[in-house]
């Protein structure tokens, strides 16, 4: 990843990911944080504040899963956020936020590496899944960048899809 771009961390929460995405864009990058809770986006700006002031954050307190007024973007983080969409529109959100990716833009997702979820994690997906949840999306050009075991639903893996 190069420095600058425009991204948005999707499901952002209290900013874990944004934080990681500030470290890497530097100070002419511009992320937009998308999340439900307006209290958790407002530590996370916060965070982001103290640790990398030059970082242009825009917070946007928004459910995922409803049109978002974002700008054309770089790439797109969601990480643990997407197995909240119930699985029968997974598709349907992932399309309509890779909407707002430009040409070649990517899409990064971070989830639990099972079809089967609990009260916590209730529709988490396999990478091989994502894999066809991003080709029913029109994203292409999947890879999965790392897997690491987790003591809940066995592991966690992180993914991209690198064009449209």
């Amino acid at each position: 990843m190069e420095p600058g771009g425009a991204w948005a961390d999707i499901g952002a929460g209290s900013g874990a990911f944004t934080l990681a995405l500030a470290d890497l864009l530097g100070p002419s990058g511009r992320i937009v944080a998308v999340d439900r809770d307006a209290a958790a986006l407002r530590e996370n700006a916060g965070l982001v504040l103290a640790r990398f002031p030059g970082v242009n954050l825009r917070t946007l307190v928004a459910d995922l899963t409803q049109p978002l007024d974002l700008p054309e973007l770089d790439g797109i983080v969601a990480a643990n956020s997407l197995h909240f969409v119930a699985r029968d529109r997974q598709v349907a959100v992932l399309a309509a936020l890779a909407s707002h990716r430009r040409d070649g833009g990517r899409f990064v997702v971070v989830e639990y590496d099972a079809d089967h979820g609990n009260h916590w994690v209730p529709y988490p997906f396999t990478y091989r899944t994502w894999e066809q949840l991003a080709t029913g999306a029109g994203l292409t050009g999947t890879a999965r960048l790392d897997h690491v075991p987790s003591r809940f639903l066995g592991g966690i893996y992180s993914a991209v899809a690198s064009r449209l």
